[in-house]
């Protein structure tokens, strides 16, 4: 299967978190699954880190690669998709994870349970 992190489900694997839930944990562990991680959660992560409201790794890309998952550029079907999307949560970076995982038949992992108004597969992440 595929996996699609939210920018929350991706900072607590990186930091071992235990917010992050054992399913999802097990799920992104395993081999089997392809588990990605989108350009708009590394610009979101950017964006918070230089407002001084976030600390994660400075080395997000080398992260990525370590834990083998699979960078998720943008494309203009994402970005077309998110912009369609109903206005049931406001924040962009969230649109676009969703306009991605509908775009790409992926599963969100996330523990925003607004984000299962779009329909999208949603694993949760607590």
């Amino acid at each position: 299967m595929r996996f699609l992190l939210d920018t929350h489900a991706l900072l607590w694997w990186l930091t071992n978190d235990p917010l992050l839930g054992s399913q999802a944990r097990e799920t992104i562990a395993d081999a089997h699954n392809e588990v990605l991680v989108s350009a708009a959660s590394a610009w979101e992560i950017g964006i918070k880190k230089a407002l001084g409201k976030l600390a994660a790794p400075d080395d997000l890309e080398a992260q990525v690669r370590h834990h083998n998952f699979t960078p998720l550029p943008i494309t203009i079907v994402h970005a077309a998709r998110a912009t369609s999307l109903p206005p049931h949560h406001s924040d962009p970076f969230d649109r676009m994870l969703i306009g991605q995982a509908l775009s790409e038949g992926l599963t969100l992992v996330t523990a925003d349970e607004r984000l299962s108004m779009y329909l999208a597969p949603i694993l949760s992440a607590s």
